[in-house]
This record gives structure tokens, sequence and C-alpha cells, in this order.
């Protein structure tokens, strides 16, 4: 078992996580083309019947997704996320008490959805595009900086590594020391490898074995897997059927100390969370 990263409180907007126990996030795709969910909560009632469920079963965050990141997925126009993504971010915050992530890489939906009453942007592009980082910078709200190789549309085209975790923590250092010096504190930033963003199945295996050495090695780690290829490839499973590799990748993730794990099955996930939650606990204790 690997013990939790430094850090251990996240401020997000109007909350803050504690880090000292690990939290599930639900996925909400208000997309047409998502590769697991698309188009099942595009009817906004049906989006807050499923945010209701999933803060139910045992979700803290909600992440909500306006443009599907897919590989070979098309772009979406800035209007058509903004008017997905912002309306959404507040009827959430208006009928649930918890922290609403938004997983965008558009500046203008970056600062839309913090005035709605967001509390972290979950960026893909670890703020690259235009003006995004300057967006998260007057936002004041914390951001998960992920790792890319290339854009959804090519990164599955043969992405190649000398050393995959290298490669990755380069480019996580290297995005981190851009957002510090831009001026977003240490203490809101969150840290994804990047599973299925431009990598093999071996990449992401490579990758998972090591994940205990991603740096900065003082920021927490957030983890997306759930019924992703990588599943689909080491089983040989289609996507309704990768429940089983999710929940191996989750419990394996919080044994190797990711802080969030951004799920589709809350309740399973939530279980397995909390069981290895309770048996690391119990190792620190008897130390």
């Amino acid at each position: 078992m690997t013990e939790a990263r430094n850090n251990t409180r996240l401020p997000c907007g109007d909350r803050v996580l504690d880090l000292s126990c690990t939290h599930v996030m639900g996925i909400l795709n208000i997309t047409p083309d998502s590769f697991s969910d698309g188009g099942r909560y595009n009817d906004r009632d049906a989006a807050l019947a499923r945010v209701e469920q999933m803060l139910a079963a045992g979700a803290t965050l909600i992440d909500i997704g306006g443009e599907s990141t897919r590989p070979g997925a098309a772009l979406v126009g800035v209007q058509e996320e903004l008017d997905r993504v912002v309306p959404m971010v507040e009827a959430v915050k208006a009928r649930f008490d918890t922290v609403v992530s938004v997983d965008t890489s558009t500046p203008e939906v970056i600062s839309g959805s913090a005035a709605a009453g967001a509390g972290l942007i979950n960026d893909i592009r670890a703020l690259t595009r235009p003006g995004a980082m300057q967006a998260a910078v007057d936002s004041g709200l914390a951001v998960c900086l992920m790792h890319m190789q290339g854009e959804p549309q090519s990164m599955q085209q043969a992405p190649a590594y000398e050393s995959v975790l290298e490669q990755v923590n380069s480019f996580l250092e290297a995005r981190v020391q851009a957002c510090l010096e831009a001026g977003i504190e240490r203490s809101k930033l969150v840290l994804d490898p990047g599973f299925g963003f431009g990598k093999t199945l071996q990449h992401n295996l490579e990758l998972f074995a090591r994940m205990e050495r991603l740096r900065p090695l003082d920021l927490p780690i957030l983890i997306g897997v759930s019924r992703k290829s990588m599943i689909g490839q080491a089983l040989n499973r289609p996507v309704d059927q990768r429940l089983s590799g999710s929940l191996a990748l989750a419990a394996l993730a919080v044994a190797k100390g990711a802080r969030i794990i951004r799920v589709h099955d809350v309740a399973e996930t939530a279980d397995v969370v909390r069981m290895v939650d309770a048996v690391v606990a119990a190792g620190i204790s008897a130390i």
C-alpha cells in the first residue's frame, strides 16, 4: 500500500475536499457521442436525476462534460459547449450540496462555469489552449492537469514514447510550474496521468504499475479508467461488460495513492474505495 500524498485539503470553490480519504467523482456526460453513455443525459431532468442517484450512491464530486474526448471525437464549438455545460452547473449547484467539476479545456466555459458555482476545472489539455490558463487563474478554482499525447481526434494513431512514465512526469512537472508562475496556488493542483489519451495498452499498463512514481510527488492524483478501452483490450470485453475490470483498477489506484477516482459506476466503486481505505487506515494505525 502507498501512503497518501502530502496534500490533505483541496479547496474547490465553496467546498473543501478532505483528501485524507479517497473521493469518487461521478461522470455526467451531456454529449451525444461519449463512448459509454453518449446521449443518455442530454435532457435536464434526466441529468439531474442521474446526479441525485450518483450522490446517493457515494459520489462526492460530479464531473460535467459537454465535449466528448473519446478517440476520434469531433470538436465542439464554444457556444455549443457553453450552452450544454453552464446551465447544468447552475442547475446542479442550485439543487445539490456537492463539488461540481467541469471537464473542459475552453476558456469561456471555465469562466462561465466558475460564475455558475463550479469548484474544479478538469482539463484534459492541462490549460494549454490559448486563454485557458488566464481563465483558470481568474476563476480561483482548483485545477486537474492531465497528460495527453496529441489531440482526441488523432491521439490513438500510433502513440510512441521512449519512457511513458518519464515523459508523462516531465509534462506534468512543466504544467505545474506554468500554473505556479501564472498565479495558481500549489494547493489547488491535481494530477491525472491520462490513461487512454495517446497511449497504447502497454503504455497504460506500465504507467498504472508505476503510478506511485508520478511527479510532482506531493500533489494528489485523479484516476479515470472507468470502462475504458484498456480494460476492453486486456479482458476482451465490450464497453457494457467492463465493470469488473474498472473496479479492479479502482482498487489498485487507491492502494497506490490516488485520491479521486472518476467513474460511471458510482455505487460499486464507492464500496471498493471504502474497503481499500479501511485497510490502508488499519495499516497506518498499526505502525
